[in-house]
Formats: structure tokens, sequence, C-alpha cells
């Protein structure tokens, strides 16, 4: 899938098709309107439709010059998206957290969430460490990013390894949803997107 080809709605974002070290990129930045966390802030792919399966894409992460201090480079996939933006799941990550000299910092390096009333905030103080776990990686690097998702399950792999940094047994809006896919990014990011597959389980 060439992501230049999609057809792209900003939700809660502004999207842009860049050069970035010489190639062609969506580049995705939340509209700073939004305050609240994990929202949906994404590029949404308007002819996706997404069950189960396999999305894989590169991404890449810096922080805006104006970014608050938690901005952490949140960058990531937002999957089944009701056709309203009412509902949706994502995986995504924080690439400052990979290395940080803070042990609970890097252990919050990656982060499930389900919008509206699942978000990271919810998971901590229910599920502490269970939707969230470490992995390597940092700013401004780019980082080959596979979820798949089959039923009220998904994983989660990073850098094209075998095994996931995170798993979830227990997608919050069940197991017969479908959807849309959108490129996700949070606070002080400023993401870009390239090389997107999404392809049956």
């Amino acid at each position: 899938m060439n992501l230049l080809d999609e057809k792209m709605s900003a939700v809660g974002s502004d999207v842009a098709l860049v050069t970035f070290d010489g190639e062609q990129v969506v580049r995705v930045i939340k509209d700073k309107t939004i305050v609240e966390d994990d929202e949906p802030t994404y590029a949404k792919l308007t002819t996706s439709d997404f069950g189960d399966g396999i999305i894989e894409v590169k991404v890449l992460s810096r922080l805006l010059p104006d970014a608050p201090d938690h901005a952490r480079g949140f960058i990531g996939i937002a999957f089944r998206i009701a056709p309203d933006d009412s509902t949706f799941e994502s995986l995504y990550i924080r690439p400052t957290n990979g290395r940080s000299d803070v042990q609970l910092r890097r252990n919050r390096s990656t982060q499930y969430f389900a919008y509206p009333d699942f978000k990271y905030m919810h998971s901590r103080a229910t599920n502490p460490g269970e939707y969230e776990s470490y992995a390597d990686m940092t700013l401004n690097e780019r980082i080959a990013v596979k979820i798949i998702v089959k039923g009220r399950k998904a994983k989660l792999h990073l850098h094209n390894q075998e095994q996931p940094v995170l798993v979830v047994n227990d997608l919050k809006h069940g197991s017969d949803n479908s959807g849309q896919v959108g490129l996700w990014v949070d606070i002080g990011t400023e993401g870009f997107f390239k090389d997107l597959t999404i392809s049956p389980y």
C-alpha cells in the first residue's frame, strides 16, 4: 500500500505529504486545540476496513519546538475506528522513554488504550503495568511497527523482532469490530509514517 495514493481524513490533526530524508512521507501533528490525551488525533485512511489482520508501518517521531515537558514523541496506530470516530483501539510508543534513566519511564515505552473509556490513565489505575511495557527505542529513529490483531487479542512488534513487546488479550471493544485505520500521534509530536501495509491474518 502506497500511503501517498491513499485517501486520508485529518481527524483532530494536521496531515500533510512532505519530503523527509529524501522520501515522501505522511506527517501528522495533533491539533493544538485538543488538550486531552489519548483522543482521536490521526490521519484516517478513509477506504480502509480492518477487523483481524496485520498492520505494518515505519514510523519516526520528533518533538515539536513548543512540545511540553511531558511530551514523549507519542506515535502509533489506531485501528477498528468507528465511522464517527466515537470508538477505536490503539497501540503506540513513547520513544523518549526507551532509554530513560528512570526505570518507571522505561517500563512505559509502549501503550495500549481503547477510546473513549480505557485510556492510559485508566489502565494505570486499574491494571498497573498490564497494558504498557519496555522496548528499546529513541527519538529521530525509524522504527518498524507491526501489529497483529485477532479477535480480542493484539500483539505489538518493533524492529522486526519475532517476539512482541506488548501483548493484549482483552481488547476493550470486543472481538467482532472492524473499522478504519489511523496514523496516530499525541501532544508535542511531529510524526512521520511510510511503507504501510495492511494484510489478512
